[in-house]
């Protein structure tokens, strides 16, 4: 009899082990991020972990404050089918994600013009560097702003308010598809924001 997806969520303590997971990833990888693209296990079911909008981390209602275990976490995250997952070798676990499961809190600028490169921090000290690789995109409005970099493999990070002014400070206006829009330049490319008629 076949289960379904959501059986192993009534296993969620006797099949989640915090510490054995970090053994888990440290035994199969020495790479600064595990090959989390290379594992593909079977579904192991839900467990209660969320990640706020603000990028912080709970487990069972209460904060995940052990950093080295939200990086390790973070580090082993995978996206399917809009939803998310802690992957090991042996394990998947979907959880819970309030908006994009990581958040960027800072930036630094290199270059100048169409040479220059916007290299994003997030909350768990990834970098990342805007480019063909890792898009920008801005979601709603110009009221309520929701900037994103794609960090890997469809895992996004929500720009917070003060990088994302520091962003639109690098902005300039470009013909884009037969349209101007004001955007900015990163690592090559022109990522488009909004038509500059729409702006004040």
């Amino acid at each position: 009899m076949t289960k379904s997806p959501n059986a192993g969520k009534s296993t969620e303590s006797r099949m989640f082990d915090m510490d054995a997971v970090s053994k888990a990833v440290t035994a199969n990888t020495d790479r600064s991020l595990p090959p989390v693209h290379l594992w593909t296990p079977n579904y192991s079911g839900e467990i209660d972990i969320r990640i706020a909008r603000d990028g912080t981390w709970f487990h069972e209602g209460g904060e995940i404050k052990r950093e080295g275990l939200v990086r390790l976490f973070a580090s082993i995250l995978k996206r399917e089918d809009g939803a998310y997952y802690l992957v090991t070798p042996v394990e998947k676990w979907r959880i819970t994600v309030d908006d994009a499961p990581f958040v960027a809190t800072d930036m630094s600028i290199t270059g100048e013009g169409r040479d220059q490169r916007l290299t994003f921090t997030t909350k768990v000290g990834g970098r990342v560097t805007a480019g063909p690789e890792h898009p920008l995109r801005l979601a709603c409005t110009l009221d309520a702003p929701c900037p994103y970099v794609e960090v890997r493999a469809g895992l996004e990070a929500l720009i917070d308010r003060k990088t994302f002014y520091r962003m639109i400070d690098q902005g300039v206006a470009e013909d884009h598809n037969g349209a101007s829009w004001f955007g900015v330049w990163s690592d090559g490319k022109f990522f488009p924001l909004i038509p500059t008629d729409g702006l004040c």
